[in-house]
């Protein structure tokens, strides 16, 4: 087999290739040497004026008082005393929550007496003259935490560790509140 001879042309080709100068690294921007000021920016609209702040607006008027609703609360209350409720607690929630115009909170020493305490309240509401019955009840199996939900009002019976973890007093500390133990 022959072998191709180098001629002259491909010589120089070589050599021009080995001659070229390495790639050079792209940099991000020129570094500014000490004591030349760069060039001044260029100069953008006058900044707007901001508007002065509006006043924050004025404070909800309470709604109309729920009479119903607000005997409702204060019997749960006294049923709950009845069963030897402890801080029993009425909040006044008109215009805070869309729920409940009031909430009861009330504790008990065991779970045992917090079953009991919602029980006598469902079953002393639903005797006399306008029986009621609650929308929803929750937790009547533990008797950790009892909700009864009787729309306008809603009861809220703990034991008293569970009353101190989820801390509703706080949560809702700032709506008037009228104790009844």
């Amino acid at each position: 087999m022959a072998t191709k001879k180098k001629t002259p042309a491909s010589k120089k080709a070589k050599a021009k290739s080995a001659t070229r100068a390495p790639a050079r690294k792209k940099t991000a921007a020129k570094k500014a040497k000490p004591g030349v000021r760069p060039p001044p920016r260029k100069k953008t609209a006058a900044a707007r004026k901001k508007a002065p702040k509006a006043a924050p607006p004025p404070p909800l008027p309470k709604p109309a008082e729920n009479a119903k609703a607000r005997e409702l609360a204060r019997r749960i209350g006294d049923l709950l005393l009845d069963k030897k409720a402890t801080d029993v607690v009425i909040l006044d929630m008109r215009g805070m929550t869309s729920y409940a115009d009031y909430i009861v909170i009330a504790s008990g020493e065991s779970d045992r007496q917090v079953s009991a305490m919602a029980e006598n309240v469902q079953v002393q509401l639903k005797q006399g003259a306008q029986p009621l019955r609650p929308i929803s009840t929750e937790g009547l199996e533990t008797g950790q935490w009892v909700l009864l939900d009787y729309d306008d009002v809603v009861a809220h019976l703990f034991n008293g560790e569970v009353r101190a973890f989820y801390d509703l007093d706080g949560l809702w500390a700032d709506a008037p509140r009228v104790k009844l133990s």
